[in-house]
C-alpha cells in the first residue's frame, strides 16, 4: 500500500481518457518500438515483437518496429499489423551506430513515444542508440530492459538524461543503474522499492516503474504501489507487453513536449490552456498501463484456472476489455 504521508495515496488512479469516436489512427499515436539483436550469433527478435503487439492492444494509431535488418522481417511476422524501420548493421549484425542515429532521428520525429530497449543487446551501437534517445528532449520515451542495462554503462548518465521518459526495471535492472547512481536501496523489500524508485527517478528526473510484486512508479515527489496483479506474470515476454502498453497509453494522452512553451516564463505557460485530447501526465500513464497490466493477469489466472503457463501474446489479447472498462470507471 502507499504510505500515508506519500501525495500519491490520496491520488486515485484516475480514468483512462475515452477516444474520439470519429478519430483514425493518425489521431491515436504513432509508437515506435526499438529492440531486438542480429549480433554475436543471437537473434532476439520476440520481445520488440511483443512490445509492438501491447502497444497495439494499449490502442496506438500506429505502431513501428525498428530492429537490425536481418531480423526485422521476423518481428513483422509476429506482428504484422506493425510497419518496418530497418536498422543498419555491420557484417556481424552489429549495430552501425552512425547510421543508425540518422535513423533513430526520423523515427523520433515522427513518434509520439519511442519504446527502446526490447531484446536490443548492449553492444555498442545499441548503447548509443539508448544514449541517443534520452539525450533528447522532444518526445516520450519508455525505457526498457537492455536500453536501462546499456544506459547503465554511461558514466555520470543523469548529465546527459533530458528525455520526458519512463523506466521500467525489474530488480536486476534495477541494481545495474542503482551502482553508478550511487542509490544503496534494495529492491526486493517494500520499503527499499519505494525509496528506491523515488531516489531514482529523482536523480534522473523521470518516471521509475520498479516491476514485481507491488510494482512501484515514482516520479520521486509521489510513490504509488500497485495492489492488483498474479503471480501468472512472472514469465517472459510480459515486461515486454507492459513497455509497449505504456508506451500507447503515452501516445495517445500525455502532451508531446513544445519547446516554444517551454521556453516560455512560468506566468506564460500557465495561461496556455491544456489540451483536453491529452489530458494525462507521464506518471498517471505509467500508473494507468501498470494497474491494466496486473488486472490482465489475474483475468488469465482466473480464465484458466492457473497459476502458470501464461504466454506473453495471448495475454495482450486482454488488454482491450480492460482499457474498456478502465475508460468507464
Amino acid at each position: 500500500m502507499n504510505r500515508p504521508d506519500d501525495p500519491a495515496a490520496s491520488s486515485p488512479l484516475p480514468c483512462l481518457p475515452p477516444r474520439d469516436p470519429a478519430g483514425h489512427k493518425g489521431v491515436f499515436g504513432t509508437v515506435a518500438v526499438v529492440g531486438g539483436c542480429a549480433s554475436g550469433g543471437r537473434r532476439m527478435v520476440g520481445a520488440p515483437a511483443l512490445a509492438a503487439l501491447g502497444a497495439l492492444r494499449g490502442g496506438a494509431g500506429l505502431v513501428r518496429l525498428v530492429t537490425p535488418r536481418p531480423v526485422l522481417n521476423a518481428a513483422l511476422v509476429i506482428a504484422p499489423s506493425a510497419t518496418g524501420v530497418a536498422l543498419p548493421v555491420d557484417a556481424d549484425g552489429a549495430i552501425i551506430a552512425h547510421e543508425a542515429a540518422a535513423v533513430l532521428d526520423g523515427v523520433l520525429a515522427d513518434a509520439d513515444c519511442l519504446v527502446i530497449g526490447p531484446g536490443f543487446g548492449t553492444d555498442d551501437g545499441a548503447r548509443a542508440m539508448a544514449l541517443r534517445a534520452v539525450q533528447q528532449d522532444t518526445t516520450p520515451v519508455v525505457v526498457d530492459a537492455d536500453a536501462i542495462n546499456g544506459l547503465s554503462q554511461v558514466p555520470e548518465l543523469w548529465r546527459d538524461f533530458r528525455a520526458p521518459a519512463v523506466l521500467t526495471p525489474h530488480p536486476g535492472e534495477f541494481r545495474r543503474m542503482a551502482g553508478p547512481l550511487r542509490i544503496n536501496a534494495d529492491p526486493t523489500t517494500h520499503e527499499g522499492r519505494l525509496a528506491g524508485a523515488e531516489e531514482m527517478a529523482q536523480r534522473l528526473g523521470c518516471i521509475v516503474v520498479l516491476k514485481g510484486a507491488g510494482t512501484v512508479v515514482s516520479d520521486g515527489h509521489r510513490s504509488w504501489v500497485c495492489e492488483r496483479g498474479h503471480v501468472c506474470l512472472a514469465t517472459a515476454g510480459t515486461g515486454d507487453v507492459l513497455a509497449g502498453l505504456v508506451g500507447a497509453i503515452v501516445a495517445q494522452f500525455v502532451p508531446r513536449p513544445d519547446p516554444t512553451v517551454s521556453s516560455l516564463p512560468e506566468s506564460l505557460r500557465a495561461r496556455i490552456p491544456a489540451d483536453p485530447r491529452r489530458p494525462l501526465s507521464l506518471f498517471d500513464a505509467a500508473r494507468i498501463g501498470v494497474q491494466a497490466h496486473a488486472i490482465a493477469g489475474e483475468r488469465w489466472a482466473e480464465t484458466h484456472r492457473a497459476d502458470a503457463g501464461l504466454l506473453a501474446s495471448e495475454f495482450s489479447d486482454l488488454l482491450p476489455e480492460i482499457l474498456a472498462a478502465m475508460r468507464a470507471c
